[in-house]
């Protein structure tokens, strides 16, 4: 068949009740496509996928929501403390694959399926226990293939490894359109859902949710949610302004930096690579002419958020030397910038985006590398070319040297 002649999907896309889900999948659920959803056990998968399926429901869609986990009532009585109980909401309690085929192939298919989870199901068309690899491939196989032929959009809910990296084949994460991931410390109250792949949006885009007693809450602006009620007084505290996707987010680094009583003193970082801190404290010694050797150093990420980019070394750096003066930084510094090994503060991605939030957020001065656009660079940008010239600036009642 000549790719002209080819038929447009059969059904317009549905919202899934968010607004903000619907942006970044591109415009909502199309009709055929395939969903793969991962996250660890209890993050709040079940959850969302629920809250999902009850609004796609009350907008008159038919919905089955297939649980290879849970039995009927406790569905039921979840989705009823949720309140999403909807005539056009179904669900199915079983193991076996099969039994969801008959509602596939009818004359009118639901508009949305959601399997929970893909492991927990088996084929008879495969050997094995649930959840090893053929099990897996044939699952997904079977249900994207009918749902792509019925026009029936699929959500798969998927296990991650320890590792946290979606459990079973690769050729899971290829079968479908888009790959989402919802991440977050179960002792918090806060979801990171993060788009890994997309075919109908853009990619890398992140939504924030409250996990909360009547289920997930968006978080409208989550520019300042990580901060909480932060006390500027205090030394060893400084605001990065992080980009996570196409996101910016302001979020605080903190250190400690204490007499050791110990033969090797103490290095400990939580919610980034611990790495990134024994670095940064070897080219402060080099380029600073400082000494950390008879000091313990703690640094974390506040808010129990998680930062994997190289925009948050000046940050942990203006952290480090705050404690290690007992000074505190400026009450609306915000930091970011990539510090190399010779103490140059390099550009990061997304510079733009950063200022353009910094100032919406009304944070001066700005301590990043020097802005690159025409009318505005150097200091009247606050930006900084090296470690030494930040300290300076910031610390001018300290001794050179550091001491």
């Amino acid at each position: 068949m000549r790719l002209a002649d080819a038929c447009e999907s059969a059904g317009a896309v549905f919202s899934t009740g968010l607004d903000a889900f619907d942006r970044v999948l591109g415009k909502g659920l199309v009709p055929g496509s395939a969903l793969l959803l991962g996250g660890e056990p209890g993050i709040g998968k079940s959850t969302l996928l629920l809250q999902v399926a009850g609004a796609v429901a009350a907008a008159g869609n038919r919905v089955v929501y297939l649980s290879g986990e849970e039995s009927l009532a406790q569905i039921r009585a979840r989705a009823q403390r949720l309140g999403l109980l909807h005539d056009d909401l179904y669900a199915i309690a079983t193991s076996q694959v099969e039994d969801v085929f008959a509602l596939l192939e009818g004359k009118e298919p639901p508009a949305l399926l959601i399997l929970d989870s893909v492991q927990t199901l088996s084929s008879l068309r495969a050997d094995g226990l649930p959840g090893n690899v053929s099990q897996v491939r044939a699952v997904a196989t079977e249900v994207v293939e009918r749902c792509k032929k019925s026009g029936c959009a699929v959500i798969l809910v998927g296990h991650v490894t320890k590792d946290g990296v979606l459990a079973g084949p690769r050729l899971l994460e290829h079968m479908v359109d888009t790959v989402i991931s919802l991440e977050g410390d179960r002792q918090q109250i806060f979801r990171l859902l993060r788009v890994l792949k997309n075919r109908f949006g853009p990619n890398r885009e992140m939504l924030i949710f409250q996990m909360l007693e009547q289920g997930m809450e968006l978080v409208e602006d989550p520019a300042t949610y990580f901060l909480g009620a932060r006390d500027a007084s205090l030394s060893g505290a400084a605001v990065v302004m992080a980009v996570d996707g196409q996101r910016p987010l302001a979020v605080e680094v903190q250190a400690l930096v204490t007499k050791s009583y110990l033969a090797i003193p103490r290095r400990t970082g939580l919610g980034f690579d611990v790495n990134r801190l024994h670095l940064l404290l070897a080219v402060l010694e080099k380029r600073l002419q400082m000494s950390f050797a008879q000091v313990d150093i703690y640094a974390k990420v506040g808010g129990g958020m998680r930062l994997m980019e190289p925009g948050m070394d000046l940050a942990l750096v203006a952290a480090v030397l705050s404690s290690y003066y007992d000074l505190p930084l400026p009450e609306r510094a915000v930091f970011w910038g990539e510090v190399d090994l010779n103490g140059q503060i390099r550009p990061v991605a997304g510079d733009s985006i950063r200022r353009a939030q910094a100032r919406r957020l009304g944070y001066t001065p700005l301590v990043c590398p020097p802005a690159a656009g025409p009318g505005e660079s150097g200091e009247r940008a606050g930006g900084f070319s090296t470690i030494k010239q930040m300290r300076q600036a910031l610390f001018s009642r300290q001794k050179s040297g550091g001491q």
